[in-house]
Order: structure tokens, then sequence, then C-alpha cells
């Protein structure tokens, strides 16, 4: 495997521990799942602190309903697909950009 390679796949991961490291932080904080519905509480300054949360968590809440979905309401193959597709890509964007930040702060190397 060449090294953008390795590096790809690396921030896949970081980026979907990270998400699910936010989710699982905020369902413990407040004993309720995070969800896409944070940002339908109105204009209040909770609406916009929800913006940089679910930038960074929407890989991880994405699969989560994708599975719920495809389990519960029997949804199809390529649903499923094109939401993994898509949460894959989030999660590589996010964890590319986490890692990014990492390294300018000196933390890796």
């Amino acid at each position: 495997m060449s090294p953008d390679t390795l590096n790809s796949l690396f921030s896949l991961f970081i980026g979907f521990a990270f998400a699910g490291a936010l989710a699982s932080g905020y369902q413990a904080m407040a004993e309720r799942p995070a969800g896409f519905g944070l940002l339908q509480e109105g204009v209040a300054p909770r609406t916009f602190a929800a913006v940089p949360f679910l930038v960074f968590a929407a890989p991880f809440i994405i699969m989560r309903n994708t599975l719920r979905g495809a389990r519960i309401e029997r949804r199809r193959f390529e649903f499923v697909m094109m939401a993994t597709v898509i949460s894959g890509f989030w999660s590589l964007m996010s964890g590319t950009f986490f890692v990014m930040t990492l390294r300018a702060a000196g933390v890796l190397g």
C-alpha cells in the first residue's frame, strides 16, 4: 500500500472514531441520541452551536440512522449503500481536517 493510501485510510478511521466519540459523548450528557433535529430548534445560540458539532458527528449519525432504517423499515440495499458511501466520504473529509489540525498543533509528526 502506498503512503497516500494509508494516510487516507487513517483519516477515514479517525473521522469515524471522532464522530462516534462526539455522538456518544452527547448522548451521555443529554441522555438522548444526537440527531439532525438539533437544527430544528429555531434561531437560538444552541442551534448555532449544534452546527460544528453536527459537521463532525454526522458520519456516525448517518450510519446509525441508516442501519436502524435498514433493519426496522427494510430499506433497499441501494439506499443503504448510498448512505454508506456518503458517510464514508464525509468521515474522510472530517478525519483529514482533524489530522491536519493535530499536525498543525504538533501532536502528530
